[in-house]
């Protein structure tokens, strides 16, 4: 079969920059689209894509048709106003026009339709979650990525497609919000900072580089006929501190770590990462998927 013809929403994103450079080195064609023309143009790939400068939460049907001419499989990452998890927006602005374009792109013929959801649609739940644990979103982010799958689901009754609906862990690397834990440390070793606050770093939480989760989502826009949940992490759980104990070392930095600085987080559990046997599966099957 043939390398997929892919529409990548989100293109100049976290995730969304790794994906587009790895579909190209898989021999993909790739249309990007994102809404800002100059961010794109700093991506090393800007000269290997057709690059779309668009808002798709304003998108018309015909503009839609026309962005997804002779493409075979929409990767959706598009999500604005992250990292903050608790907006309302995520609700009442995200979610609808997320369902909208999706079912616009449906309607004009893409048979394939990769979203990424995230591990906040498990909630409170402890452990190792796999994807048949139920939804429990805690978060107004959460809660609008499950009624995103939900709705979608429902189309495909009445409109049916490959969904492919991929959760993300915890990501880090090149485009991470520049204050999240990891970018936060790099910053403060740096500036030759003697301490780092942070919470006692017992957590333990699926880490993994933004550019392996490009790997992985690749890999399950190849499997053209798959439909359904798949996590897409390490599997392994890694204490917060050990992280940052890594990235010390990785570094060579010697500085002092203030523990227990910050609370422990409430909107999220104290331990809990991916079971990976499904992604496994599809990673070691991508010549013929399998329908789950």
């Amino acid at each position: 079969m043939s390398a997929p013809h892919v529409l990548v929403t989100g293109a100049t994103g976290f995730v969304g920059r790794h994906l587009v450079a790895e579909l190209l080195a898989r021999g993909c064609r790739v249309r990007a689209l994102a809404r800002d023309a100059q961010r794109a143009q700093l991506m090393p790939w800007f000269d290997q894509v057709q690059f779309v400068a668009a808002d798709l939460q304003q998108a018309t049907p015909e503009q839609v048709a026309i962005w997804v001419e002779g493409i075979d499989a929409l990767a959706h990452l598009a999500w604005p106003g992250l990292p903050n998890y608790q907006a309302l927006f995520h609700l009442e602005q995200n979610l609808m026009a997320d369902y909208r374009f999706i079912k616009q792109v449906v309607l004009a013929g893409v048979p394939q339709v990769l979203v990424t959801g995230t591990c906040f649609e498990y909630g409170m739940q402890s452990g190792p979650l796999d994807e048949q644990a139920p939804s429990r979103p805690a978060n107004p982010y959460g809660l609008a990525k499950h009624s995103l799958h939900q709705f979608l689901q429902a189309l495909q009754q009445h409109h049916p497609f490959a969904l492919q609906w991929a959760r993300l862990f915890y990501l880090h690397g090149e485009g991470q919000n520049p204050n999240s834990l990891l970018a936060a440390l790099d910053r403060a070793i740096d500036i030759g900072a003697a301490t780092f606050d942070m919470s006692g770093g017992e957590q333990l939480r699926d880490f993994q580089p933004a550019t392996q989760a490009a790997r992985q989502l690749a890999a399950v826009l190849h499997c053209r006929r798959f439909s359904g949940v798949v996590n897409c992490a390490s599997g392994q759980p890694v204490a917060v501190r050990s992280l940052v104990e890594q990235r010390l070392r990785e570094r060579g930095a010697s500085l002092q770590l203030n523990l227990g600085h910050y609370p422990y987080p409430t909107h999220e559990p104290m331990a809990f990462w991916a079971v990976t046997d499904r992604l496994q599966h599809l990673l070691q099957s991508t010549t013929e998927p399998v329908r789950r």
